[in-house]
């Protein structure tokens, strides 16, 4: 527990910053994984193949850079604060109007949409938690932030297990609008970013002026998020079709579910350890560690032969993967030059979304090519996945506990 002890003297102002920041990406996956679990449902309401509902996953991650550009840019000019909000309000709107989707072009239209919002969300909230608390917490508010993505996974799995027989797929999207409340939390507890604040009366560059020097840090990192975004995708987005289908688990099961709990508890451990460890070891380091023993548990995680069995590789899969993401924020944001540290970090991430964004399809491509089997087309994909991060990682900088606002050159 030491590891999380700087978690404990942060002041109350910084802890509902944080504690906002963790809820919008939570939030913010919550929406996106419901489409997750109810591929198969969709495809057959809509009549067509499961190949043609994965193209909503890739919309969706494929908007999210322009987003991320759009409103990062906003954050970076306006602040960190109205933008978030701005922001979880169109998340939130789009994820509603899914629900009505009357025809697979209007529900690929409305995930692109709900792209462009989420892409906004993670870098302008990562942005705001890193800049208001102290360099020594900063690892362990990264687990922490980074650990809103399988919780909202798991909630996503909750409410499809709980809710999806009583009111439908178009019910659970209904629900995606519960985020938008959100807002609400932020507008009385949340204060704007000091870092922003302190810069905010000086002329501020155009991200041209601002990127001059750092483009090849920019390509460098979205390459790295590439693979961080094949390795969590490629990890969680089919899985649940892996119970349909490998496993004959149908949607809504208690079986199904407590996979996907265990899953997501797996990867709550593993961010908040990760992270925290980074602030001991050295970013880099403990991404590396967390990316490269994933690979022995995928045998487990796939081919377990039995529920207990393959409960554990899905825990310990995702120790392993969200352990290696738990220390992303903090590394991008302590990567990127100050005038672009609500655009940059987000949109590397997004970028990075972009290129990964295939994964979803591809998995299922190398599936139908051995007989429907998605566990081998996973595991495939998750070694080489966390070889290629692995190399990335050993080949890149790091700039730990690196000093913002006025402690910046």
């Amino acid at each position: 527990m030491s590891l999380l002890a700087p978690l404990r003297e942060l002041d109350s102002v910084q802890r509902h910053t944080v504690l906002a920041s963790f809820l919008g990406w939570t939030l913010d996956a919550f929406d996106y994984f419901l489409l997750t679990f109810v591929i198969v449902t969709v495809a057959k309401e809509f009549q067509v193949g499961t190949a043609e509902i994965t193209y909503a996953l890739f919309l969706t991650l494929a908007a999210r850079p322009l987003g991320a550009l759009l409103f990062g840019r906003l954050a970076d000019r306006f602040g960190r604060r109205p933008i978030l909000m701005l922001d979880v309000i169109l998340f939130s709107l789009f994820e509603f109007a899914t629900a009505f989707a009357s025809s697979l072009t209007a529900l690929l239209v409305l995930r692109f949409l709900f792209g462009v919002a989420m892409g906004g969300e993670w870098g302008i909230g990562a942005s705001l938690a890193m800049e208001s608390i102290p360099a020594k917490a900063r690892g362990a508010v990264s687990g922490l932030l980074q650990s809103g993505y399988p919780c909202g996974f798991f909630l996503a799995a909750l409410a499809n297990w709980l809710l999806v027989d009583h009111i439908g797929w178009r019910g659970l999207f209904v629900i995606g609008a519960i985020p938008a409340l959100l807002v609400l939390y932020i507008r009385r507890k949340v204060p704007e970013s000091a870092v922003w604040k302190e810069g905010a009366q000086a002329k501020r560059p155009g991200l041209l002026e601002a990127m001059r020097g750092h483009w090849k840090l920019a390509i460098y990192l979205m390459l790295l998020m590439m693979a961080f975004n094949m390795f969590s995708h490629g990890s969680q987005d089919m899985y649940h079709t892996f119970e349909e289908v490998n496993l004959h688990l149908p949607t809504g099961s208690a079986a199904a579910f407590v996979l996907v709990a265990l899953l997501n508890l797996g990867a709550l451990v593993g961010g908040l350890y990760f992270g925290a460890l980074s602030e001991r070891i050295g970013r880099r380091k403990a991404m590396m560690i967390a990316a490269l023993l994933a690979i022995p548990v995928i045998p487990l995680w796939m081919y377990g032969g039995s529920l207990i069995l393959l409960g554990l590789g899905a825990f310990l899969i995702q120790v392993m993967v969200q352990g290696a993401w738990g220390v992303v924020p903090t590394h991008l944001n302590e990567l990127s030059p100050a005038a672009v540290r609500g655009t940059l970090p987000g949109f590397a991430y997004q970028m990075g979304n972009l290129l990964a964004a295939i994964t979803a399809t591809a998995q299922t491509w190398l599936a139908q090519r051995h007989g429907g089997d998605f566990a081998f087309a996973m595991a495939l994909w998750m070694v080489l996945v966390a070889l290629l991060l692995a190399l990335l990682l050993w080949l890149g900088p790091e700039a730990r506990g690196v000093g913002f606002g006025h402690h910046e050159s």
